[in-house]
C-alpha cells in the first residue's frame, strides 16, 4: 500500500506533540491535563469514597467515568465513551485494596481535534497516578486510522478522521513499576506487556472483520495493531519522563 501525504506534514507513524500537566485542581484528589496536538482533555479524580453503585460488587472498589463535552449535552457517543473508559480503567486499577468504595473520574473536553477518546484515556491514567490510585499497570491509548487509499496512520486529526474508511482505538498495557515513582509494585502475575487492554473499531474494518470477509482488512487491523503498539511505547516513554520530573508541570492551580 502507498503511504499517504498528511496535511500537517507528519509521517504515517508520527504522533502529534504530547503535553501533560498534573496536580492542577485543588479540590480533586488527582488531576491531569493531556494534549495531543490541539486535542486537549482535563481529567479529575475524586475518591475513593465509601459506598458503591447499585449492582456493583461491594467486595471490590468500583470506578465511574463521567464525560463532559466541550459544549452541548451528552449523547450516545459520549455514553459509549463513558462505558469504554470505565471498562478500561477498572481493568488497570487494583480493585481489592479499597473494597466497597467508588472513585469518580471526570473527563472534561477542552478541545477536540481528533483522536479524542485515546487522549481522554491517557488523561484519565495520568490523573489516577496523580491521585495515588493503586494500578496493576498503566494504560496507553492511541488511534489508528485507515485512509481511503488503504494506508494506516497514527493519531489522526479531526479532518483526517472525516476522511477515514475506518479506525481503531487501541489501549496497551505498560508495566506499572516502570512509570510509578515510588511504592510497592502492584503488578499482577498475568503477562500483559504484549497484550491489548481495549480495542474499539469503527467503519469498514469492523464490518468486514465481523463478516469474516476479505483478508486484506484483517491485515489492515493487524497492521494497525503493530503501528499502535509501536506508538504506545513512545507515549509510555513520554509519561515516564513526565512522572520522573520533580518539578511540577504547571505550578498554578485551577480552583
Amino acid at each position: 500500500m502507498m503511504e499517504v501525504d498528511r496535511d500537517d506534514g507528519r509521517s504515517p507513524n508520527q504522533l502529534r506533540p504530547l503535553a501533560c500537566s498534573r496536580n492542577l485542581l485543588n479540590r480533586a484528589h488527582g488531576s491531569a491535563r493531556w494534549s495531543q496536538g490541539n486535542t486537549i482533555v482535563l481529567a479529575a479524580v475524586y475518591g475513593p469514597k465509601a459506598g458503591t453503585r447499585k449492582n456493583e460488587n461491594p467486595e471490590k472498589a468500583s470506578i465511574e467515568a463521567i464525560w463532559k463535552p466541550k459544549t452541548g449535552q451528552i449523547g450516545k457517543p459520549e455514553r459509549e465513551y463513558e462505558m469504554i473508559l470505565k471498562r478500561t480503567l477498572q481493568s488497570i486499577c487494583v480493585l481489592t485494596i479499597h473494597p466497597n468504595t467508588i472513585t469518580s473520574v471526570i473527563l472534561q473536553v477542552i478541545n477536540d481535534d481528533g483522536s479524542l477518546l485515546p487522549c481522554a484515556i491517557n488523561a484519565a491514567c495520568a490523573a489516577l497516578l496523580d491521585a495515588g490510585i493503586p494500578l496493576k499497570h498503566l494504560a496507553v491509548a492511541v488511534c489508528c486510522g485507515l485512509t481511503e487509499s488503504g494506508s494506516v496512520i497514527l493519531d489522526p486529526t479531526k479532518l483526517e478522521e472525516q476522511k477515514m474508511q475506518g479506525f481503531s482505538y487501541l489501549v496497551f498495557p505498560n508495566s506499572a513499576h516502570t512509570v510509578l515513582l515510588k511504592g510497592p509494585s502492584q503488578m499482577d502475575s498475568e503477562p500483559m506487556e504484549h497484550g491489548v487492554i481495549t480495542s474499539v473499531t469503527h467503519g469498514v474494518m469492523p464490518a468486514i472483520l465481523l463478516a469474516n470477509m476479505a483478508n486484506i482488512y484483517v491485515d489492515d487491523y493487524l497492521h494497525s495493531l503493530e503501528r499502535g503498539r509501536s506508538a504506545s511505547a513512545k507515549i509510555s516513554a513520554f509519561i515516564r519522563r513526565s512522572l520522573q520530573s520533580q518539578v511540577p508541570d504547571d505550578p498554578s492551580k485551577v480552583k
